[in-house]
């Protein structure tokens, strides 16, 4: 069996607890208008690799690694077969794992998706859950789909108590705006199993990519976000979270 690849990183310092060998999968199910990696989004120009390709590729940097392996992408869930068989190497290994994902391309009303996923995640120490926009209409406009499978997803999560980080991307004129902070802290506060929340300030430095690809920059014009504006955000959605948990023990 061989994965769509489309790189490395040896050494990421954003991707999960400590310096983390970062796997990046090729294939998307979202458009999201500001995405950094739009050379993952289809499958074509990868790299076919074996789980055991890229063990080796591990074996080779391992001892500056201090956190695990990252797998991103792309939407690493898209080739869930690969995906599988790669976290059970690295944690036959010992390994650190952790998975960068939306969790909106798999359709949890079906009981054997359900099923499939908690096998999965039987590999995986901690998932990164991207949130991208907590209103579903929004979301839709920002990534092309709704967020309901995304929700769903993070729900199911919390189900069976499997750790996650939440990220959430701050973009001026799409969710700056504490209507969404008090929103998106509501609703992790429903969640059991939320053990880190990073808010991350929208940049354009992709825009180069766009240009080499041929691809129409829908975020031109816009700034970029600002540290103090994610760190507020973050503050805020916090606040939100914690004051909704203490209601609800009344």
């Amino acid at each position: 069996m061989k994965g769509k690849i489309h790189s490395f990183e040896s050494f990421g310092a954003v991707d999960g607890p400590g310096t983390r060998f970062v796997i990046f999968f090729k294939g998307c199910n979202l458009r999201c208008l500001y995405c950094h990696n739009p050379d993952t989004w289809t499958m074509e120009d990868a790299k076919e690799l074996t789980v055991d390709e890229i063990y080796t590729k591990y074996e080779k940097i391992k001892e500056f690694v201090t956190g695990g392996v990252t797998i991103s992408g792309g939407e690493p869930l898209l080739q869930y077969d690969f995906l599988m068989e790669l976290l059970k190497k690295f944690k036959k290994e010992g390994v650190h794992t952790c998975v960068d994902t939306s969790g909106s391309c798999i359709n949890l009303k079906i009981e054997e998706n359900k099923n499939r996923l908690k096998k999965l995640m039987d590999y995986v120490d901690l998932v990164l859950l991207d949130i991208k926009h907590i209103d579903s209409e929004e979301h839709k406009k920002l990534t092309g789909q709704s967020n309901e499978k995304v929700l769903e997803f993070a729900k199911f999560l919390s189900d069976i108590n499997q750790g996650v980080w939440i990220r959430h991307v701050i973009v001026p004129t799409i969710n700056i705006d504490k209507r969404y902070y008090f929103k998106l802290g509501e609703f992790i506060a429903t969640l059991n199993n939320v053990e880190g929340l990073e808010v991350l300030p929208y940049h354009t430095m992709a825009v180069v990519k766009y240009e080499k690809l041929g691809y129409d920059y829908k975020l031109k014009g816009i700034r970029d976000a600002t540290k103090e504006e994610a760190a507020e955000a973050r503050k805020i959605i916090l606040y939100a979270r914690n004051k909704a948990k203490k209601e609800d023990c009344k």
